[in-house]
C-alpha cells in the first residue's frame, strides 16, 4: 500500500467497440463519468480512480444481450438502480450477494453491464 493507504495498482485503461459511438460516449457521461476527450471515431471518458474508458467504433456488431467486457461498480447499489430506471434504462432486479449486490442493465453496443456495489468501505481508493 501506498503511505496514504490506497493500493499501489489501478486500472489504466479498458475499451469497448460499439456500434454508435456519440450514443455510447453520451449514456456513460449521463450517468457519470468524465467527458475526457472526443474524436471522430472514439472517446475517452474517465471513471473513479482515474481510469480511462475507451469507447471505439465497432468492427462487428455484437448480439443484444452479450456481457460487456467489465462491470461498473458504485458505492450506493439502491440509488444506482434507481437513477438509472428513473433515466428509463431497463434494470434487472438488485440480486442480494454475500460479496457484491448486483443488477445488470441494457447498456449501449448491445452490451449487458453488471452495477456491483462496492465494499470499500471508509478506505482510500
Amino acid at each position: 500500500m501506498d503511505d496514504d493507504g490506497r493500493p499501489k495498482l489501478a486500472v489504466g485503461h479498458v475499451s469497448i467497440e460499439v456500434d454508435d459511438v456519440d450514443d455510447a460516449y453520451a449514456f456513460f457521461v449521463r450517468h457519470g463519468m468524465r467527458d475526457i476527450f472526443r474524436g471522430d471515431n472514439f472517446g475517452v471518458l474517465e471513471l473513479r480512480g482515474g481510469t480511462h474508458l475507451v469507447v471505439s467504433q465497432a468492427r462487428q456488431a455484437v448480439e443484444p444481450g452479450t456481457g460487456a467486457p467489465f462491470d461498473l461498480m458504485v458505492d450506493d447499489i439502491d440509488a444506482a438502480h434507481d437513477d438509472f430506471t428513473v433515466a428509463g434504462v431497463a434494470a434487472t432486479d438488485i440480486e442480494r450477494g454475500r460479496i457484491h449486490d448486483t443488477f445488470h442493465i441494457d447498456g449501449p453496443g448491445g452490451y449487458r453491464f453488471a452495477v456491483t456495489s462496492s465494499h470499500a468501505g471508509d478506505r482510500v481508493v
